[in-house]
């Protein structure tokens, strides 16, 4: 007999959000269920309830609740469905929202009809890999210009409480050249969830995104599930329809915390800080969903993790520094370019961007270390040459032109803003760049402005 036909009645304990059962084994003394199966709970007052497996000890095995066990009794049932959580996906799933459970909360049209697929999944095979080649344009001069975002990338944003990387997030979202976006909130605040969707609506790019919310008053296990859900849809999108997939989601270090509670829930031995033992290898398990399919689309992702305490030894960003390719550094409203990193951007630049595109970064990131010093020479009431005062200037400017987060401008007006800057600061002799770039893009009626000065 089928075992999504049988009805569990041994409850034998309950802790938390999780409930422990009794089932019989097979003859062949495999459990009759499979870790991550799904479970229907039924309470005695007919009540019922979603759970999965997360533990499986010969006969006995864990299950979370997804709404919690508040009003269950060890005189409730559990009926497993015989596969894992699944989330509906088809083309009518474009500009659709839905929560933690895989349920539309939009007041849509109703889904139940759609074809439904399985979450989880294992990655990609290496040998369905391609080599990234191809940029992802944003707009954000320090992204696009200094740490080019390449598909199939994988990268965080390292930031801080009360930064304003959701809103950041939200703009590469819209500004973005992907074919579609699916967005992954983790234990988001109303206001957070409402600007995310108003943002992505107002800018008439809802049409081409899918979210994923988890709300903070949502049960704990469904932030569990969001990024699976997001994942299982992108790879649908990118393998049978081609499409160019950027994954945003926010916040990795919300969803390592409810992985943290769940894990004292199963009174599994704690690591660093209280978190699991196998952090590493789960978060590992969805960043390594970014994929340039050699036949098909592709999947990139661009997440936030928060630092508590600004500490980037925390191990949550230390994990994901190991595992990504990468990563943006926001603080005080700004991206950092020194702390800032695309290991992929050698792919892109003067290859699929224009020729002084390496030279421009290079050089004006030279000058802005530069302009640091110099800062701190004028801070510490030292003399300052014409050259410093000329550092000095270029600082101010690159702080306003590029690092600013509000800032957005395509690819090559920033680079030929990048020259302008450079002209109003130096003179074609001080850039140290190919003869051949300087002639050709430093502003010709800047040229001997400053060395004249």
């Amino acid at each position: 007999m089928s075992q999504s036909l049988l009805k569990y009645t041994r409850v034998l304990e309950i802790v938390g959000d999780t409930i422990k059962i009794q089932i019989p084994v097979k003859k062949t003394g495999e459990p009759a269920v499979r870790f991550n199966d799904l479970a229907v709970i039924e309470t005695v007052d007919g009540r019922k309830t979603l759970a999965q497996t997360i533990f499986i000890d010969r006969d006995v095995v864990t299950l979370q609740v997804f709404s919690g066990t508040k009003g269950i009794s060890t005189e409730a049932t559990a009926t497993f469905v015989g596969h894992p959580m699944q989330t509906s996906y088809s083309a009518n799933i474009l500009g659709r929202v839905f929560d933690g459970a895989g349920e539309a909360i939009d007041d849509g049209p109703d889904l139940s009809a759609e074809p439904r697929i399985d979450i989880g999944g294992p990655t990609v095979n290496p040998a369905e890999r391609a080599v990234p080649n191809k940029m992802i344009r944003t707009d954000v001069p320090m992204i696009d210009v200094f740490n080019t975002l390449v598909d199939s990338q994988k990268r965080p944003i390292f930031s801080v409480s009360g930064e304003p990387f959701n809103a950041f997030l939200s703009r590469i979202g819209i500004q973005a050249d992907a074919d579609i976006v699916v967005f992954g909130g983790l234990g988001l605040i109303f206001d957070d969830y409402y600007t995310f969707r108003t943002s992505f609506e107002d800018a008439g790019v809802f049409s081409r995104t899918v979210m994923f919310v988890n709300q903070a008053m949502d049960p704990l296990v469904e932030r569990l599930l969001v990024p699976d859900m997001a994942l299982a849809v992108v790879e649908k999108f990118a393998v049978e329809e081609g499409k160019r997939v950027l994954v945003l989601m926010t916040d990795m270090t919300a969803y390592a915390d409810a992985m943290k509670e769940v894990g004292i829930s199963q009174e599994r031995v704690p690591s660093q800080h209280g978190y699991i033992g196998d952090l590493y290898s789960q978060l590992a398990r969805r960043y390594e969903k970014a994929c340039d399919y050699a036949k098909g689309g592709s999947v990139t992702v661009l997440t936030v993790t928060t630092m508590p305490g600004n500490d980037v030894t925390h191990p949550v960003p230390e994990n994901t520094g190991y595992i990504t390719e990468g990563q943006l550094y926001l603080h005080s409203g700004v991206i950092d370019p020194f702390g800032s990193l695309s290991r992929l951007k050698q792919n892109v630049i003067g290859k699929s961007t224009r020729e002084d595109h390496g030279q421009i970064m290079n050089t004006m990131i030279r000058f802005y270390s530069e302009s640091r010093d110099a800062a701190q020479k004028q801070a510490m009431v030292f003399d300052l040459s014409d050259y410093d005062h000329h550092l000095l200037k270029f600082g101010s400017l690159f702080r306003t032109r590029f690092m600013d987060i509000n800032v957005s401008i395509p690819l090559e007006e920033a680079l030929d803003l990048g020259w302008k800057t450079l002209a109003e600061c130096f003179a074609p002799e001080q850039l140290l760049m190919k003869q051949a770039l300087t002639d050709k893009y430093f502003p010709k009626d800047a040229n001997g402005g400053v060395a004249a000065e």
